[in-house]
C-alpha cells in the first residue's frame, strides 16, 4: 500500500500542476532514483522519498515490461483509480550500461467536455459542429505534446450522432463508448494501414486515426479520404503552414493531399493565473485550396501568431 500510496501522490501533483509527463532516472550503481516534472518549462525535482525505488518496479510490472531486458527500449500501457477517476498511463523505459530511464505519460483522466467547454468562441464551434455534415475528406489537428489536440479530437467526435465511427490509436487515449476503438499492434501485425484497410470492410462513415507519427500513417489516413470517409486525426507540428509541409514531407501526395485536406485546426493551451483556455489557428478548406495554388493563405487568414498576441493582450500566455 506504501507504494501505491506514494504513487497517488506524485500522481496528484503532476495533476494539480497540469503536467503529463513524470521522469523516473534510476543510477543503477547506487540503487539511487530521481523523480522530476516539467513545469514553466524547467525541469523540478521530486521531493524524493524511500519508497520511490519501489514505486519504479511497480511501474514496469504494471506496464507489463520485461524487467530482465532493459536495454530493449520497452512500452507498456495501464490505468488505474485516483478519487473519483481513471487514468489512463503510459511508462516507457529505455537504459544504457549506468541508469535506468523511464517516462510515465498521464494520457487521460476521463474528464468529457462539451464544446462549448472546449471553446468559448462561437465561430470556432459553429465551425466544429459543421463537421457532423461533412461526408468526406480529411480534418487534421495539429500542435504541440499537451496542446489538447486528443481532447478536442473525442469531444468534436461525441457531437456527431447516427454516423458510424471507427478509431485506430497507438495507444488509445481515452475509452469511448459511441465508437469503436482499435489498438495498432505492431507485434501482431496490425498497422495503421492493415488496419485502415480491416475496417474498409466495416462499413465506417468516420476513421479516426490517433496520431499521424511516420509515412505510412500519413499515406494511410490520405488513402482512407480519398476513399469517400472523413478522417480525423492529428500530427505535431507549429502551425497550419507547417503541417501542410510536414504532411508533405512524410510523403503525401501532393494533388492527393490538395484533393482531399478539408480543414487543418492548429491548437495551444494558454494560462492567465489558475485559468486556462484553448485557442485554435484554422485553415478552412477554401484556405487550403488558396495555399496551394499561391504558396500561402490569404491576407484574411487568421495566424496562429495575430491569435497569440490578441490573447497576450488579455493577459493569457503560453505556460
Amino acid at each position: 500500500m506504501e507504494v501505491i500510496n506514494r504513487l497517488e501522490e506524485i500522481l496528484s501533483v503532476a495533476l494539480d500542476y497540469r503536467v503529463s509527463d513524470i521522469h523516473f532516472c534510476v543510477f543503477t550503481q547506487k540503487e539511487e532514483i530521481r523523480i522530476e516534472m516539467r513545469m514553466n518549462n524547467e525541469m523540478r525535482q521530486v521531493t524524493p522519498k524511500k519508497e520511490d525505488i519501489r514505486v519504479f518496479r511497480y511501474l514496469l510490472y504494471q506496464a507489463n515490461l520485461d524487467i530482465s531486458n532493459h536495454f530493449v527500449p520497452q512500452t507498456g500501457h495501464f490505468s488505474m483509480h485516483l478519487g473519483t477517476h481513471i487514468i489512463h498511463l503510459r511508462f516507457a523505459v529505455l537504459a544504457n550500461q549506468q541508469m535506468l530511464n523511464g517516462v510515465l505519460r498521464i494520457l487521460s483522466t476521463k474528464q468529457e467536455l462539451s464544446l462549448e467547454e472546449l471553446c468559448k468562441e462561437a465561430d470556432v464551434i459553429n465551425f466544429f459542429r459543421n463537421f457532423a455534415s461533412q461526408k468526406e475528406g480529411l480534418i487534421v489537428f495539429s500542435g504541440p505534446t499537451g496542446s489538447g489536440k486528443t481532447t478536442s479530437l473525442y469531444t468534436i467526435l461525441k457531437t456527431i450522432q447516427n454516423k458510424k465511427i471507427y478509431s485506430l490509436e497507438d495507444p488509445i487515449e481515452v475509452e469511448q463508448e459511441h465508437f469503436v476503438q482499435l489498438q495498432i499492434n505492431e507485434k501482431q501485425n496490425f498497422t495503421y494501414a492493415n488496419g485502415i484497410k480491416q475496417l474498409m470492410r466495416h462499413d465506417p462513415d468516420i476513421l479516426m486515426i490517433g496520431e499521424i507519427r511516420d509515412d505510412i500513417a500519413a499515406s494511410s489516413a490520405v488513402r482512407a479520404a480519398l476513399t469517400g470517409h472523413l478522417v480525423f486525426t492529428s500530427i505535431h507540428s507549429q502551425n497550419a503552414h507547417t503541417t501542410i509541409e510536414r504532411l508533405l514531407e512524410l510523403g503525401v501526395n501532393s494533388s492527393h493531399l490538395k484533393e482531399c485536406l478539408f480543414a487543418i485546426i492548429n491548437q495551444r493551451l494558454l494560462v492567465k493565473g489558475n485559468q486556462k483556455k484553448a485557442v485554435f489557428e484554422i485553415a478552412d478548406r477554401k484556405e487550403i485550396s488558396n495555399y496551394f495554388e499561391t504558396g500561402s493563405f490569404s491576407k484574411e487568414f487568421k495566424s496562429l501568431q495575430t491569435i497569440l498576441l490578441e490573447e497576450a493582450q488579455k493577459g493569457y500566455r503560453l505556460p
